[in-house]
């Protein structure tokens, strides 16, 4: 599931809404241990969208 969320990260990251709304849905589906190296994933590959990826991990309940 891991490399699924990251595989449809990588084709919607033109799109900041877009971005936002997958990457919700991608936190809602990945286990709780996947989470962490998700987020370190997250900001690595995707730092032009590091205020989107900060504001979503902080505001989910996982």
């Amino acid at each position: 599931m891991l490399n699924f969320c990251k595989t449809i990260l990588k084709k919607v990251s033109f799109d900041k809404t877009l971005f936002r709304k997958e990457l919700r849905k991608s936190i809602l589906m990945l286990q709780k241990k996947e989470i962490i190296a998700f987020k370190i994933w997250c900001l690595s590959c995707f730092g032009n969208h590091r205020d989107v990826i900060i504001e979503v991990f902080e505001n989910s309940t996982y």
